[in-house]
């Protein structure tokens, strides 16, 4: 007998068309009440575990995770002992190293780790980190012969490399000798290196692919520190104090928060709390974070700002503060870099705007295209995937935003919905000579083509995804993990939940539905469009919300035109504000229902 699906809080659809359900199913709820008994804590926070797939096994450790206990044998990823050896014999040899690195904050965390170590044995290395525009994604011939010419005899290429098989061989043949270190997706033959350290080559079983290419590297910093003990070489650096590096990339590169991640971030945000790192304290200062950083100033504060270089600045500027001992220099890279972040917002604005109401027009009065394909000459190609991002947001399904600004040549990057495969599609469209060249993984994928190949783009990806896009449409879920009041949430709340965390991929932040609660005081604050409201309760208790880039949206609408007398239920998470010395707890609403 088919069991009929039970809404939380009866919401069927909400105000954004999402069915609210509970995170736990029966067995879930039998698994929460076992690690409360087993562990002691809260069943609140046992519910949250549970819901995140921690079983009662697994509950100490997930609660107390820590790198020594979870870091594996490095030499479970596949060519480790064979990279280690080579690099170390860099170093004995006091060889000079060329490092190149990707555009993003994940690959200016891996040249940084991999600079530091190597500065603390006085190696020179030369850093190369591409202009997004002019060279784009991975190494490139013209580097490979800088990289002889300044008399490098050994290359490492970090968080790319993987598929860079026509350039490799090109610097194999320059007598360079190439190590690299990578995450990414890798897809038929691997270039000949002499080297390739990646979870996610086809013959690796270590399974630490959602590993970032920082936690990559820092795995190969380990497998160095072993290599030179054996080699009788007594000195080398104290690993722990980098780990900040690996955490700032882990939350910034959006991979799964489980297992090792969650030991590096946990550990990482420590020592950037003790201002290990001189460039991040520099860059915190800058953007005026005046509470403990933690993962949300990663993710949403520095990380976009470190990547405003590599977007519409000097890609290099990521590297130079990470990497740095001079205070003078950090604070001129920081401020710099908060610069171009306000240049990089307000191209972005202007664009998400132009791509917005295209993609009104596209859509129309129907269901519109199930893939959004979108193109201009207005847009810089550095904020392509931010726009992709807002437009999969607000229309709630994939979307790529193609930027024209070159001539003859297209750059897109796309953004996909959960249950959508955007990375697979596109290496079919490859296959298929639809276009030229891209890649990506199930989340997220950028492509080169011409501007004339975007039409038979467009046509591809919309009907190969068609079927995949209205699946997941309709199975538009907004998980709950329990109902709460705005009395409940109050400080002592907020962090009892923290035990469960970090909180991002892989265990998302914890979803409270706030039943029955009035909005008042709503009104629009900032460039963004956010709505700052309070929620009040029965009994008179009120917590402070904002509702993030919701005022065009129906949900910020119902915010907007609520009324005091007529109670609705609000869902979202919460967090501690800091301002003036005094914390707050504040909920970030993301969606609502008027019963």
């Amino acid at each position: 007998m088919q069991i009929e699906q039970q809404y939380f809080l009866n919401v069927k659809n909400s105000i954004s068309d999402k069915a609210w359900v509970d995170r736990l199913d029966p067995v879930g709820a039998r698994v929460a009440k076992a690690i409360s008994q087993t562990t002691g804590i809260s069943e609140i926070v046992a519910r949250i575990l549970a819901g995140r797939g921690v079983s009662q096994e697994g509950a100490e450790v997930f609660l107390n995770p820590t790198i020594k206990d979870l870091m594996p044998d490095p030499s479970s990823l596949t060519d480790m002992d064979r990279l280690a050896a080579r690099l170390v014999d860099a170093i004995i040899n006091k060889e000079k190293v060329a490092l190149f690195g990707d555009y993003d904050v994940d690959g200016a965390c891996s040249v940084a780790l991999m600079q530091l170590y190597l500065k603390a044995f006085n190696l020179e290395t030369i850093v190369h980190i591409p202009d997004r525009i002019f060279e784009g994604y991975g190494p490139n011939n013209d580097a490979m012969d800088k990289f002889k010419k300044q008399g490098a005899s050994l290359v490492i290429t970090l968080d790319c490399g993987t598929s860079s098989t026509s350039t490799i061989e090109y610097g194999k043949n320059l007598g360079l000798d190439i190590l690299v270190i990578d995450h990414h997706l890798s897809e038929g033959e691997l270039p000949p290196a002499n080297a390739i350290v990646n979870p996610n080559r086809q013959d690796d079983i270590s399974d630490l692919g959602y590993l970032c290419a920082a936690g990559v590297t820092f795995m190969v910093l380990v497998a160095l520190n072993r290599e030179m003990r054996s080699r009788s070489k007594p000195e080398f650096p104290n690993l722990m104090q980098l780990v900040d590096l690996v955490a700032l990339a882990t939350i910034c590169d959006v991979v799964p928060l489980k297992g090792l991640n969650r030991a590096f971030v946990n550990r990482g945000v420590e020592l950037m709390r003790m201002g290990n790192n001189i460039g991040i304290k520099a860059l915190a200062l800058s953007a005026r974070i005046t509470q403990p950083i933690n993962p949300y100033h990663l993710g949403f504060i520095i990380g976009p700002r470190i990547n405003a270089g590599g977007r519409i600045g000097d890609a290099g500027l990521g590297v130079s503060l990470l990497a740095s001992s001079d205070n003078e220099q950090v604070n001129e890279i920081a401020t710099r870099l908060n610069e171009l972040n306000i240049e990089r917002q307000q191209i972005e604005a202007e664009a998400v705007e132009e791509a917005t109401n295209a993609a009104i027009a596209e859509i129309g009065a129907g269901d519109g295209p199930s893939v959004l394909v979108l193109a201009s000459e207005n847009w810089h190609p550095g904020v392509v995937g931010l726009v992709a991002a807002r437009l999969k947001e607000r229309f709630s399904r994939p979307a790529f935003a193609i930027s024209l600004a070159m001539h003859n040549k297209a750059t897109g990057s796309g953004r996909s919905i959960i249950g959508v495969d955007l990375g697979s599609a596109i290496i079919r469209a490859v296959e298929k000579g639809i276009i030229p060249k891209g890649g990506g993984h199930a989340m997220a994928a950028g492509i080169s083509l011409k501007p004339d190949e975007i039409g038979a783009f467009r046509n591809f990806i919309c009907e190969a995804l068609q079927a995949e896009v209205k699946e997941a449409r309709a199975q538009n879920q907004l998980k709950i993990d329990a109902a709460i009041t705005a009395r409940t949430a109050n400080i002592d709340f907020v962090q009892l939940l923290e035990k469960a965390g970090p909180f991002g991929a892989g265990n998302a932040n914890p979803m409270f539905a706030f039943p029955a609660h009035k909005v008042r005081y709503a009104k629009i604050v900032g460039a963004g469009g956010h709505i700052r409201f309070n929620l009040y309760s029965g009994d008179g208790a009120n917590i402070e919300a904002i509702a993030f880039r919701a005022a065009e949206t129906e949900f910020g609408q119902l915010l907007l035109q609520a009324k005091d007398d007529r109670p609705v239920h609000i869902a979202g998470s919460l967090g501690i504000n800091h301002w003036n010395g005094r914390e707050k707890v504040q909920l970030r609403a993301i969606d609502g229902f008027s019963p």
